[in-house]
């Protein structure tokens, strides 16, 4: 069980915010240290929050399934014979084996443990020599459920029960979405590059949260996209990143026959982001998963139109795995180990109020998100 910070926990680590990110310094360096924060912020934020899974293809036809790991627990997603879409505890009510691996085709969800079998609801329909059993109703069995919603195109779980649907906490997001990327339900999956990243997943999202380090950092990005334009504004749980294509050649990938024009970049809290960068129509699905105060997953997902890239989109790909990805990595490692020094016990918020890209506005507005997300577990 993971130990409750206590109040005094919770004050220190709230030392320095202000709600006014023209005065307020970011998260104390300890919550991207210290093996407890990071813990806490399993049950604190993960398994309350919306967890992406997969984009709807992969499971758009009855008896399709993928299994996967949400804040550390065991879980299946499935398409029952009618078309519902459902989410379970992937854990047998026998002996608690895991039921489904991997992703793919079932009629039926059978342990391969004892072979208890439950059908596409949940429901228990078969347990071997159970029948003399007093008091043993398989009607009464069924798998425990997880929230689960269709979301833009994709598939996002829920732990907590009691949490709003994804689409009412997320206001005006799902509207934003197909204005710029219509037929994202329509795409299909072409390629998946994952990172192992020696930080803590917060430094990640920071990272990407602003682009005041680009013109420094990342400058064939700078000469995909015109600065110039690139816009950040904060909603609720989510943040959109805006930007003009580059009006000439860039040193990044070709984009001159793009259908895409703009730079279109989504942030939800806490830890999805949802790309559409120039080119053709296309999601980018970057999925940020902890590993350890100093370790990140990072699942990059491409959909496309067709499921094999064409050659601006094979350079486009290029050059996200091996320019922009690399700086980034190099980034966001050098930031942990400088956090990991008495040197650094947290930095100023660097604030434009036109909402720039330039500006750290929105690495401001996802720390609340996480200080608030804090005191609701604690209080809890």
């Amino acid at each position: 069980m993971t130990a409750m910070p206590s109040p005094a926990d919770l004050t220190r680590i709230r030392g320095g915010y202000d709600p006014d990110p023209a005065r307020s310094f970011s998260l104390k360096a300890e919550a991207y240290t210290d093996a407890a924060w990071h813990d806490f912020e399993q049950q604190a934020i993960f398994a309350r929050s919306w967890q992406w899974v997969c984009h709807v293809e992969k499971v758009r036809e009855p008896g399709s399934y993928i299994a996967l790991q949400v804040a550390g627990h065991p879980i299946c997603v499935v398409r029952d014979r009618e078309g519902e879409l459902r989410a379970f505890y992937n854990v047998c009510k026998h002996r608690a084996h895991e039921l489904l691996s991997g992703e793919g085709q079932t009629t039926r969800i059978m342990c391969p443990y004892h072979a208890w079998t439950y059908d596409l609801t949940g429901q228990l329909r078969r347990a071997p020599h159970t029948e003399d059993l007093p008091d043993f109703d398989l009607g009464a069995i069924c798998l425990d459920q997880v929230q689960i919603e269709e979301f833009c195109g994709f598939v996002y779980v829920n732990l907590d029960k009691q949490a709003a649907p994804l689409a009412e906490q997320s206001g005006d997001l799902g509207a934003e979405i197909l204005h710029w990327a219509p037929d994202a339900s329509e795409l299909t999956f072409g390629k998946r590059l994952t990172y192992d990243i020696q930080s803590n997943w917060k430094n990640v999202v920071d990272n990407f949260l602003e682009c005041y380090h680009c013109p420094t950092a990342h400058k064939d990005f700078c000469s995909l996209v015109d600065m110039d334009t690139y816009k950040v504004t904060t909603h609720g749980i989510y943040s959109s990143h805006m930007a003009d294509a580059g009006k000439g050649a860039n040193t990044a990938y070709d984009v001159s026959n793009a259908s895409v024009r703009t730079h279109a970049v989504w942030w939800l809290w806490p830890n999805t982001c949802l790309m559409r960068y120039p080119g053709r129509s296309s999601m980018i699905v970057l999925q940020i998963m902890p590993a350890g105060p100093d370790r990140t997953l990072e699942t990059y997902d491409f959909y496309l139109e067709t499921p094999e890239p064409n050659e601006a989109e094979i350079e486009a790909i290029r050059y996200i795995n091996e320019v922009l990805q690399a700086e980034d990595i190099a980034l966001v490692e050098s930031v942990q180990r400088g956090m990991n020094t008495p040197a650094f016990p947290q930095g100023r918020i660097v604030h434009d109020p036109n909402g720039s890209g330039k500006s750290e506005h929105a690495v401001h507005h996802f720390h609340g998100l996480v200080l608030d997300a804090y005191d609701q577990a604690a209080s809890a």
